[in-house]
């Protein structure tokens, strides 16, 4: 599925250019050292921390950013791709099942950095696409996922925060347990980056991005 996903995001680079004539930025991964050094910034009423300057968070699809013309990065599109559950495959070679993964837990890790990265928006630009059996639509994994998304009904897209004063950033999470398409994963990726880029024309102005 990454090699899926990555052919969604550059189809989605490409409808962003042309329809908001932007000048975009990707990375693939963020050092925590840089984000502790920002939110020292914003936050100086708060105490941050990190350990090891190599450490980073390094989503499947990256970090997908509009720039602005003095240079400053803002997130659109932040992308996950999770497979988990193999039981299915040992059913069909007769052998027994295995106890379900623990992708799901390593995803928490991300959203939690991500989350903290964009507390100072209103939105959280950040997609994960979950297949396998573990995601059937009878699994209780998929509880695990609806907690990530602070209680959030699945396969739905979410850009905006909501709630009083904005307290849920819950994002989109779009988990089956059928592998999600190319087409599919398009037409989500580029919804939540049009979404975030008119958010950041409307706070931030458009002249400030051309």
């Amino acid at each position: 599925m990454e090699q899926s996903v990555t052919k969604a995001l550059l189809k989605t680079i490409e409808y962003i250019e042309e329809k908001f004539n932007v000048n975009l930025d990707h990375i693939s991964d963020l050092f925590l050292k840089d984000i502790v050094l920002e939110l020292r910034e914003r936050y100086t009423d708060v105490d941050f921390f990190y350990k090891f300057d190599k450490s980073s968070m390094r989503p499947d699809g990256g970090i997908l950013s509009v720039v602005s013309k003095d240079g400053k990065k803002y997130p659109i599109l932040i992308t996950e791709v999770k497979n988990q559950g193999t039981n299915d495959i040992l059913m069909a070679q007769g052998k027994p099942k295995q106890s379900k993964g623990n992708a799901i837990e390593r995803l928490g890790k991300n959203v939690i950095g991500f989350r903290t990265v964009l507390l100072h928006e209103s939105i959280f630009p950040f997609v994960c696409f979950g297949d396998g059996c573990d995601f059937a639509s009878d699994s209780s994994i998929l509880d695990r996922v609806i907690t990530i998304s602070m209680f959030g009904e699945l396969n739905k897209i979410r850009v905006h925060n909501e709630g009083l004063n904005g307290i849920f950033n819950r994002g989109s999470f779009y988990f089956r347990e059928k592998e999600w398409s190319e087409k599919e994963m398009f037409e989500i990726m580029k919804e939540i980056a049009e979404k975030s880029v008119y958010y950041y024309f409307s706070k931030y102005g458009e002249n400030c991005f051309k």
